[in-house]
């Protein structure tokens, strides 16, 4: 079963995807005890339990969406070519969120910054300038990121 479907395709090529009515759970086996990531611990005991992937990385199915990332100007903040966002529009954007932002018709992923009462859209890559929002810009924050999906090199 799959847990999303594509929209149609935006005119810029963008594809976004969307969750399906969470009808049935997805769950997978999820054990209780950590991953070390420096010295191995084999005294946890390894209890099984259970995860929802649809109910841990969605909290309002209806505002949730997904979306593939082209481009590297978010490397920093671990997002990189290929990564899959999960993007709720129902939340409110906060200083310093990762947004999806439209500007002019083109959107883009980027650290969303408020300072002295100007609005920023920060890369995360040194490559790649801040954009200051401008008022004769025309500017949305289409969602905030929740989850960044990558897949281990």
């Amino acid at each position: 079963m799959s847990l999303f479907y594509p929209l149609p395709e935006q005119p810029d090529g963008l594809t976004i995807y969307a969750f399906l009515e969470p009808t049935e759970s997805v769950s997978l086996p999820f054990y209780h005890s950590c991953v070390e990531a420096g010295f191995p611990s084999p005294a946890d005991d390894y209890v099984e339990l259970s995860l929802d992937l649809l109910k841990y990385l969605v909290d309002k199915p209806h505002a949730t969406f997904c979306v593939r990332v082209k481009g590297n100007s978010m490397e920093g903040a671990t997002i990189v070519d290929g990564s899959l966002l999960v993007v709720d529009r129902s939340r409110v954007v906060k200083n310093n969120d990762i947004v999806i932002a439209v500007i002019n018709g083109e959107y883009t992923v980027k650290r969303f910054r408020r300072d002295k009462g100007k609005v920023w859209l920060i890369p995360e890559h040194a490559a790649y300038e801040p954009i200051l929002v401008t008022e004769s810009m025309e500017f949305i924050v289409w969602g905030v990121v929740t989850f960044i999906i990558n897949q281990p090199k």
